[in-house]
């Protein structure tokens, strides 16, 4: 199963770069990856092809970073659609460690959220039996 990586960057010119390249030095690829910046913080959420060498390299970066299940719903893309799925999980005691918009189709919106807790998470959302990400 996929784990999605919630990292904590300094906002500043090259961070992601640094932090992409050496994932890449590792030979891990980035399967999706998102990032947000704020005042002086940034963070990156990524997906890659490699777990265990992935949390290698953010140690060895010294990256402060926290790590959830992912897990991929069908959202309405509608006003109030995200907001439903997320009510969903917060009402069944699920926090939500992250979330990537990694495709769209004709009224749906798939989001992969990474969460404390994948099995609540995939009843709450209707989605018992199903895998996260393809790898």
């Amino acid at each position: 199963m996929a784990r999605q990586f919630v990292v904590q960057l300094e906002n500043r010119p090259g961070e992601l770069a640094h932090l992409t390249r050496a994932l890449a030095a590792s030979r891990i690829d980035i399967r999706n990856i998102a990032s947000v910046t704020a005042g002086s913080l940034a963070s990156a959420f990524i997906a890659t092809s490699d777990d265990d060498a992935t949390r290698e390299v953010l140690r060895g970066l010294g990256h402060p970073f926290i790590e959830g299940d992912m897990i991929v719903a069908d959202v309405a893309d509608r006003p109030g659609g995200f907001a439903d799925a997320a009510q969903k999980l917060a009402s069944a005691g699920v926090n939500i460690l992250g979330a990537l918009v990694v495709g769209r189709r004709p009224g749906i919106i798939e989001v992969a959220f990474s969460v404390d807790n994948e099995v609540a998470a995939k009843a709450a959302l209707g989605l018992a039996g199903r895998s996260g990400l393809p790898r």
